[in-house]
């Protein structure tokens, strides 16, 4: 069964810099073998997560890059900009208000300590739930 995990941020280390979180979780799926799709917020965003994922650990290499060429398919971390069309994957990392579109068998919300952004996981998580997806929530 596809399952949704909400990662609600409170360590004073992601709430800081939540896309530390973001890092740690792909670098456990490209760990794990899982090629994993990132839904950035915005192009800006995109290019953030970018430079973080080879800065955030000086040990770990995480090969990725932000969708839009022919290596799309054989990168193990793909980062979408709202307007890049990428393939379904697995494992997706939804950092966007929507729910996370197309065929996955698991996706993380990573859900940042700020009041708006919470009201719209909770509506991600009935739009998922109602969906047949097996929800669960984790403090960070």
């Amino acid at each position: 069964m596809p399952r949704a995990d909400f990662y609600l941020i409170a360590k004073p280390r992601f709430r800081d810099d939540p896309l530390l979180l973001v890092c740690e979780l792909a670098k456990k799926a490209f760990e794990t073998g899982q090629p994993t799709l990132i839904l950035a917020r915005s192009f800006e965003q995109a290019e953030q997560l970018d430079e973080k994922l080879w800065e955030f650990d000086e040990v770990a290499f995480i090969p990725h890059q932000i969708a839009g060429d022919e290596d799309d398919a054989i990168t193990p971390v793909l980062i979408a900009t709202p307007d890049a069309q990428a393939a379904d994957r697995a494992l997706v990392i939804n950092l966007r208000d929507d729910p996370a579109p197309g065929l996955f068998e698991r996706v993380l919300e990573v859900v940042p300590d700020d009041a708006a952004q919470r009201t719209g996981s909770r509506e991600r998580w009935k739009t998922y739930k109602a969906a047949g997806l097996d929800v669960a929530k984790h403090d960070m």
